[in-house]
């Protein structure tokens, strides 16, 4: 034990070095920025948590009641800790906490429910910090670009915070403008994240999370740029316009900036809000399959993928001028784009799963990195158990007996899990955040794992490996024989989709009989 303690201390004494060495001697850091309470902060953070789970549960029988308790506590301290230093230092660090926050079935429950309080206290920048920003970057006055400007953000975020204005032309619009001290933190935060997950991995060597940190070095730069938001925000639009219920906010390109971003505002709400629903008469259960066309679309056709969609980033209203239920995606910082040898494993492996060939879920899963730990993978993906991934996810509901058991497999297995995420392809991780924020808007409006949506996350299968299947065909003849397969396979689909609705018809029928027999008089 004391052999572990001083470990832990000499790697943080080692965290703190090389942190202080690299920040002084790299000329493009500057270390006032950075600041010794603020790596002090994140540092001693870490080795409390270190210090909590090497001491706390050495003394228990493993896998016990008592350890399971213990555990648990341990956890809830420890994420507790973690969130006030996200809190705390604020920027990076509350980003990368609502990324371990949207995880929900990948990590203890105690993790994820206590992170995702991040979403909702973001900083707020000062409407002094704003002007300057605007300024600096548009090289104006606010009361010369707009008619009137909201002090109140409309909502802040981990890099930003969006305004409401009206343009002198008598726009509405929504002003992003980003945190002024974040652009210059980031890359200092995540040096000095690397360092700590390489201490925890000394002391831990069985938990791998330098996934989390590869992730934030490839997409902070990138959500950071908000002329590359504008960007993928116009490409998503014209890739899914055939999608009528879907509104995207056009970007004012004359008034965009790498730190501000003009556009159009829409107002709505958010799509886990059934209140808001009940009251404007939107149907649910039709918010719920359009949200799954357009993401089935966007991963299994396109491969560009909108990573965040969290309550707060999908929006539901009806369109003023036509009444027409629409989806309001918003920002678009955060993209995955798939490549097509990722993209179609991920179809087949969904295919497999959801007409239950479970020598293709094993072949695909390991395609897919996964290994001899596929059948975890597989209950990771799904967010299902191993019982039902066999006996098929579409045939029966999620019960509550069995999320509790998948939310509690998340800390029995977190090595593994760990394990896992750092071995697949990265594309896989933000799919892996996107599936688990899907899941949850479900689970708030009461449509999650309905037939109808894996049907139709089918139906973007059969037609993706069909395009490419033709786009590869050497012939004519070829080309036709690939066309009427696929036809044929999305009147298959067509079809048990129609015996389902007779099946539900039916026994619907018989409720209202059993009804009317019991109660004769009200019917």
């Amino acid at each position: 034990m004391a052999r572990r303690v001083l470990k832990l201390a000499s790697w943080t004494g080692v965290a703190l070095t090389a942190s202080g060495f690299y920040l002084y001697s790299n000329k493009y850091l500057d270390p006032n920025d950075f600041g010794a309470v603020r790596v002090g902060r994140a540092v001693a953070t870490t080795a409390v948590i270190s210090y909590d789970y090497l001491t706390s549960l050495r003394s228990v029988p493993y896998g016990s009641e008592e350890y399971l308790q213990l555990r648990s506590k341990v956890h809830l301290r420890s994420a507790r800790r973690l969130c006030e230093l996200c809190c705390a230092n604020r920027g990076t660090f509350i980003k990368v906490g609502q990324h371990l926050g949207a995880l929900d079935y990948l990590l203890p429950e105690e993790y994820t429910s206590t992170l995702k309080v991040l979403h909702s206290q973001a900083p707020q920048s000062s409407i002094q910090e704003v002007r300057q920003v605007i300024r600096e970057d548009l090289g104006k006055e606010i009361h010369d670009l707009f008619m009137s400007f909201d002090d109140t953000p409309l909502g802040a975020a981990s890099l930003a915070q969006v305004h409401k204005a009206v343009l002198h032309d008598g726009r509405t619009v929504a002003v992003k403008v980003q945190h002024p001290k974040v652009q210059a933190q980031s890359s200092k935060d995540i040096l000095l994240m690397e360092v700590l997950v390489l201490a925890v991995k000394q002391l831990f060597p069985e938990f791998e999370f330098m996934w989390l940190v590869d992730e934030a070095k490839k997409n902070l730069p990138l959500e950071l740029d908000f002329l590359n938001e504008g960007r993928n925000s116009e490409k998503v639009a014209q890739m899914l316009k055939h999608f009528d219920f879907l509104k995207v906010p056009r970007i004012y390109w004359d008034l965009s900036t790498k730190r501000v971003l003009l556009m159009e505002f829409v107002d709505g709400g958010q799509v886990n809000n059934r209140d808001y629903m009940e009251k404007n008469k939107i149907d649910v259960n039709e918010i719920s399959r359009h949200l799954g066309k357009m993401y089935s679309e966007m991963i299994f056709v396109n491969g560009f993928v909108h990573c965040d969609p969290h309550p707060g980033n999908v929006l539901v209203r009806k369109c003023p001028g036509t009444g027409k239920v629409e989806i309001v995606l918003l920002d678009h910082g955060l993209y995955q784009v798939l490549t097509d040898e990722f993209r179609l494993d991920y179809c087949h492996l969904w295919q497999s799963l959801i007409w239950t060939d479970m020598k293709r879920v094993k072949k695909y899963s390991q395609r897919l990195g996964a290994g001899d730990l596929y059948p975890l993978f597989a209950c990771m993906l799904t967010a299902r158990s191993w019982d039902s991934v066999n006996r098929g996810i579409g045939q029966a509901p999620v019960t509550a007996t069995e999320d509790a058991e998948i939310r509690n497999n998340a800390a029995n297995y977190l090595p593994e899990i760990s394990q896992l995420l750092n071995h697949v392809p990265r594309q896989m991780l933000l799919i892996f955040k996107t599936n688990d924020l899907l899941r949850g808007i479900e689970a708030a409006l009461g449509t999650r794992a309905s037939a109808s949506s894996f049907l139709n996350m089918s139906r973007c299968c059969v037609r993706a490996l069909a395009m490419h299947k033709k786009k590869n065909a050497s012939s004519f003849f070829r080309r036709t024989q690939i066309s009427f397969r696929e036809a044929f396979n999305l009147w298959q689909i067509n079809l048990h989709e129609l015996i389902l609705r007779v099946k539900g018809l039916r026994l619907a029928s018989w409720v209202l009989a059993l009804l009317c027999w019991l109660l004769p008089t009200p019917c």
